[in-house]
C-alpha cells in the first residue's frame, strides 16, 4: 500500500512574488513549492511548461488551462476567494499603504482595513464555517509571515494604552522610548493601535533622523490628537508626517480586527493584523524575545502583563524574558499589578528579570540591566 505521506513531495520553499516564481521556473521546477497570493495570470506559458508536482498554489490567479495542467501534475490549487476585503492566503505582512489604500479618495470607511472590520462584524457570530475557515487561514498566513520577518531579530515589546492623546507628555515619552530602543539595534513591536502604541512606532520611525525631527512630528500630529471623531483625519495626519520624512526606521505592529474600532497606526512598516485577538496577544508577547516594557494602561495592559508572566513563571518558552513596568504609582496603587507580579516571581528564575521604574526615560537602561543577568 502506498504511504500517503510519500505522495506529496516535501515542501520546497515559499514563493511570494513574481520574481521568486520566475527564478524557480528558470531553475527548472516548481515541485513541492508553496506559491502564496502571486498573480500568475501572465505566466500561463511558464505554468504549462514547468513540473508542478506536489506544488501548492494558494490564492494565485491563473488561466484555466494553466490551473488544469497544474492539477494534472498533482498540484493543489486553491483559487482566490471572490468578494473578500482581505486575502486569506497572503504571503507578506501588511504595510500602512495597503491597509489604508483609498483613504484620500473615500475616507477611512473605503479602506481595506475598514472593510475587513465590517466583514468581521458581519461574520464573527453567524456560525458560518466557511467564514471561520477564511479567518483561520488568514491569521495562520500572517503568523508565518511574521515569523519569517523576525528571524534573528531582537524584539522588544512596548505595551500601553490606546487612549493616550497626541500632543501630550504621555505620548511624547513613549515616542522617545521607541526611538532609543530602535537606535540600540532592537526591533520595536507594539499592539499596533493608537495612543502609546502609535507613539512607540513613531519613535522607531524617527530613529534615523536627528532628534528635532521627532519633536516636530509630535507637534504636527498634535493637531489631530485622537482617532475620534475622525479616523480619516487622524490617519491623514500620520501619513503627512511619513511624506515629510519618507525614509523612516522600521518597526512591527500587531493589531487586531477584534478591536477594529481602534485603527492601526501608520508608523510601523510591517503590520501583522489578526482576526483572532488571542492569537495576536500571545503572538506579540511570544515574539518579544528581548523583553517587554509595560507603560501605564488599563485592562488590556494588565492582561498583557500576566500573559507575559505565565510563561516566565512556568518557563514554558525557555528562560524568562525581562519585564519592565513603568509608573510606580500606577502599578502599585491605581492598578496594583506589581505586588502580585513580585509575589509570583519570588524564588523563581524570573525574579531577577522583573523591574519597576518611575519614568519612561529609565526603562531602556533597566531593560539592558535585566538582559545582562
Amino acid at each position: 500500500m502506498e504511504n500517503p505521506d510519500e505522495s506529496i513531495p516535501a515542501p520546497g520553499g515559499e514563493i511570494e512574488s513574481l520574481a521568486e516564481f520566475d527564478e524557480a521556473v528558470a531553475a527548472g521546477s516548481l515541485t513541492g513549492r508553496r506559491v502564496q497570493s502571486v498573480d500568475l495570470t501572465d505566466r500561463g506559458a511558464a505554468l504549462l511548461a514547468a513540473d508542478a508536482s506536489g506544488a501548492v498554489f494558494l490564492g494565485c490567479p491563473m488561466e484555466p488551462g494553466a490551473a488544469a495542467k497544474a492539477r494534472a501534475d498533482g498540484a493543489f490549487v486553491f483559487p482566490p476567494v471572490p468578494g473578500l476585503p482581505f486575502d486569506p492566503y497572503r504571503g507578506l505582512l501588511y504595510s500602512p499603504d495597503a491597509l489604508y489604500d483609498g483613504l484620500t479618495k473615500g475616507g477611512y470607511e473605503a479602506t481595506p482595513d475598514a472593510r475587513a472590520y465590517r466583514w468581521f462584524q458581519e461574520t464573527r457570530t453567524n456560525g458560518d464555517a466557511f467564514a471561520s475557515m477564511l479567518r483561520a487561514l488568514h491569521d495562520d498566513a500572517v503568523s508565518d509571515a511574521l515569523d519569517e520577518l523576525l528571524v534573528g531579530a531582537g524584539v522588544v515589546g512596548v505595551m500601553g494604552g490606546h487612549a493616550t492623546a497626541r500632543g501630550s507628555a504621555a505620548y511624547t515619552s513613549p515616542a522617545r522610548l521607541g526611538r532609543t530602543l530602535a537606535r540600540s539595534g532592537l526591533t520595536v513591536a507594539t499592539g499596533g493601535g493608537p495612543g502609546a502604541m502609535e507613539a512607540a512606532n513613531l519613535g522607531a520611525y524617527a530613529a534615523p533622523y536627528s532628534d528635532p525631527m521627532l519633536d516636530k512630528a509630535c507637534e504636527l500630529l498634535a493637531s489631530v490628537p485622537s482617532f475620534a471623531p475622525s479616523v480619516s483625519d487622524w490617519a491623514l495626519a500620520a501619513f503627512s508626517v511619513r511624506e515629510r520624512w519618507p525614509d523612516g526606521g522600521g518597526s512591527v505592529s500587531i493589531p487586531t480586527w477584534f478591536y477594529g474600532h481602534e485603527p492601526p497606526n501608520p508608523f510601523a512598516d510591517h503590520i501583522a493584523k489578526y482576526f483572532a485577538n488571542a492569537l495576536r496577544e500571545d503572538g506579540l508577547l511570544a515574539r518579544s524575545t528581548a523583553g517587554v516594557i509595560f507603560l501605564p494602561g488599563a485592562a488590556g495592559t494588565v492582561q498583557e502583563i500576566f500573559d507575559s508572566t505565565t510563561p516566565n513563571y512556568y518557563g514554558s518558552r525557555g528562560g524568562p524574558v525581562p519585564m519592565v513596568l513603568v509608573g510606580r504609582d500606577h502599578w502599585t496603587r491605581e492598578l496594583p499589578a506589581w505586588p502580585l507580579l513580585r509575589a509570583l516571581a519570588a524564588d523563581r528564575p524570573m525574579e531577577s528579570r522583573i523591574a519597576l521604574v518611575d519614568t519612561v526615560e529609565e526603562a531602556p537602561a533597566e531593560l539592558a540591566r535585566l538582559s545582562a543577568k
